[in-house]
């Protein structure tokens, strides 16, 4: 492992240049990489100056460093973490043994249709977050858009690099396909569903990178344990920057529902879509939807692909070292399955019930955001309660889809399903106002009256520095 080399066509620290062949693949990429960011990336801002925070080491201190660039320009660099030397796997049948420093043929295709999916998912919400620079709220959020948007870019670097690196001409194929899907196209979709919903509002971009960023820090910490190392090593760095992301959704969301707090005080028993704030209600409704879709994005409650990862040593659980034992070959796990229109409790082995082990630490961990909202409600001597929707809610994969449950996850029929929908799930209405209130505000320190500022500028600037230069 190197420092990392700027010199270089592609900035990296692998010490890119001792391999030509590597080198030349990557490089035939780079500019289908640019013409994708061109055309699918946010739009009509690539001139700009923005205030991007750069990775420029793995270490925990002074990782980072912050200054003007061009998107275009932004030097991402880090590919992978330094190797420390012998690691041993941690979990499934090969427990114990060395890590694997190359792909073991006999998982070589488990292996890649893992990193594909991983990769796949961070152009997608580049592609669903293009058109919201024209409606920021702030100059402080326009950066924050922008930084994510640069990072979620450099992560799909980090995963081309593994596929150029180690699955030869498959791998070459399969990134140069990760440039062709588009988010939404009804002909060739992103593969994972959630990066497929319409993202065109800021209300729906906090959501969205509170709860599917979320997903994303919870498939990263499993595949952070994998026995191919250079993959482990890759999602370790990658989760440094993924907490920026949720810290952008969980934020900016108690900046929403601070300032209709502000202004339900203000006016006492009256619409506050009268003052230009965002109902409760209306931003329960997106929590609704958003979190429901995003669980779905860990897969069926039961599943034999699950039990193959954890088995073969490729997909851990998160926090694996937690566990007291790592095999998880004769325990079981009791869940709720839907039969026969009936909830009955039933013991699955515990390596086929991985998803929903996972699903499990990432509910509780988004269940923290909720309460985070909560005590701005509470601040503010605001009765409303924001609630997490129970997993049986509005699911389209698993046990429970193509069933119909309310949020507390009780069972009801299509009809009743077909009634109340309108009360847990934004509406075109919905979609109209909040679309309406997207004006964008380019004064330094200035912000969109449905948002409160927050409460402190990045990187020690103030709230009003210029933090992307029109």
């Amino acid at each position: 492992m190197t420092g990392i080399d700027y010199s270089q066509k592609i900035p990296n620290n692998v010490d890119l240049a001792s391999d030509k062949k590597l080198q030349r693949a990557l490089e035939r990429w780079q500019p289908d990489y640019i013409e994708w960011w061109k055309e699918a990336g946010p739009t009509d801002f690539n001139t700009k100056d923005v205030y991007l925070r750069t990775a420029i080491s793995v270490d925990r201190d002074g990782w980072a460093q912050f200054g003007y660039v061009k998107m275009p320009d932004y030097r991402w660099g880090i590919f992978l973490t330094p190797y420390e030397g012998e690691r041993k796997i941690g979990f499934g049948d090969h427990f114990g043994e060395d890590a694997w420093m190359q792909v073991p043929g006999e998982y070589r295709n488990w292996l890649r249709r893992l990193i594909v999916t991983q990769a796949d998912t961070e152009p997608a919400s580049v592609e669903q977050q293009r058109l919201l620079a024209h409606t920021a709220p702030s100059l402080y959020d326009m950066r924050n858009l922008f930084q994510v948007n640069v990072e979620e870019g450099r992560h799909l670097w980090a995963m081309v690099y593994l596929l150029h690196t180690y699955f030869g001409k498959d791998g070459r194929e399969e990134a140069s396909e990760l440039l062709d899907r588009r988010s939404g196209n009804p002909d060739h979709p992103r593969i994972l569903t959630t990066f497929n919903e319409p993202c065109e509002d800021w209300l729906a971009f906090f959501c969205f990178t509170m709860f599917t960023d979320r997903d994303g820090k919870f498939q990263l910490l499993s595949l952070a344990e994998s026995a191919f190392d250079p993959l482990a090593r890759t999602c370790r760095f990658m989760l440094t920057e993924e907490a920026h992301h949720m810290f952008v959704g969980q934020t900016g969301m108690a900046r929403i529902i601070k300032r209709t707090c502000e202004v339900m005080n203000e006016h006492p028993d009256e619409d506050v879509q009268k003052y230009g704030a965002i109902p409760l209600e209306l931003i329960q409704r997106y929590i609704y939807f958003w979190a429901s879709s995003s669980l779905d994005l860990f897969g069926a409650e039961v599943s034999s692909n699950s039990a193959n990862f954890f088995s073969s040593g490729l997909k851990g659980r998160a926090y694996e070292d937690k566990y007291e034992e790592h095999l998880a070959q004769d325990q079981f796990y009791v869940m709720e399955r839907w039969k026969d229109g009936a909830l009955v409790n039933e013991e699955v082995p515990m390596r086929n019930a991985m998803n929903e082990v996972l699903r499990d630490a990432y509910i509780k961990d988004s269940e923290k955001g909720i309460e985070y909202w909560n005590r701005e409600c509470e601040k503010a001597d605001v009765e409303f309660r924001f609630e997490y929707p129970h997993r049986r809610f509005h699911r389209t994969i698993g046990e429970f889809a193509g069933s119909f449950f309310d949020p507390e996850g009780v069972a009801i029929d299509e009809a009743t399903w077909n009634t109340r929908q309108s009360e847990w799930l934004p509406t075109e209405a919905d979609k109209a106002y909040v679309k309406s209130l997207m004006q964008k505000v380019t004064e330094p320190g200035r912000f969109a009256g449905w948002i409160a500022p927050p409460l402190r500028g990045i990187n020690s600037q103030p709230i009003e520095f210029e933090y992307v230069r029109l």
